[in-house]
């Protein structure tokens, strides 16, 4: 359960913290997708954040696939 939990605001705080760009969403189906881009163990950071999320999360499970960057400057929730 990511909902009430304020998942994607603390995604974009410590991706800010992390120096990582790119952007996190609540997808129609219930789960939520992120992009993260920058250097690799600052992405390996926020994968690991995700695994848990902010206190009071639920989250079962995380597919990460990697990809071209796109280039992204910021982080933003959409």
């Amino acid at each position: 359960m990511v909902q009430g939990v304020f998942y994607r605001d603390t995604c974009r705080r410590i991706a800010w913290q992390e120096g990582v760009a790119g952007w996190v969403r609540n997808r129609s189906d219930g789960t939520v997708e992120a992009v993260f881009e920058g250097h690799q163990d600052a992405v390996d950071r926020m994968v690991a954040w995700a695994r848990r999320g902010p206190p009071h999360a639920a989250v079962d499970r995380i597919e990460t696939l990697t990809e071209e960057p796109e280039g992204l400057s910021d982080f933003s929730i959409r």
